[in-house]
């Protein structure tokens, strides 16, 4: 359905997808295994859902005011080594974190290796090694 969708790859999915998948998981199963077993139901339901997602899309892609309230915009968390905490508290991530992504990402070891630290709106968090 996601191909359908215009979606290429699930690694990009984001959380309004996320949560349509779930309630296209949950309308499926009620019209399979729920008291009404009507198939047809359940097809106006998903394609109900795969058009309200297609519509956010587009209106995402038209107007940044939305893009920037229903997905977020990356933050900065880590700059030229030093920690921002205020930012770090708020997107609910550790200093632990943060390493761990620097070790997979980048090899690096110590905040001071970090020029900037980036939480994405997917939830990863890219790394730049100081020069």
């Amino acid at each position: 359905m996601f191909r359908i969708a215009g979606r290429r790859a699930l690694s990009d999915i984001t959380t309004l997808d996320f949560l349509l998948l779930l309630v296209i998981g949950q309308a499926t199963g009620q019209a399979l295994l729920g008291d009404d077993h009507s198939v047809t139901n359940a097809v106006l339901v998903i394609i109900s859902l795969i058009l309200f997602d297609l519509g956010f899309s587009l209106l995402k892609r038209r107007s940044s005011w939305a893009s920037l309230h229903l997905e977020g915009e990356p933050m900065i968390v880590v700059e030229q080594g030093r920690l921002l905490r205020r930012r770090m508290d708020r997107a609910r991530i550790s200093e632990s974190d943060i390493l761990e992504a620097a070790r997979i990402s980048q090899g690096l070891e110590r905040l001071d290796q970090i020029k900037f630290a980036i939480l994405e709106r997917n939830g990863q968090i890219s790394i730049i090694a100081q020069d």
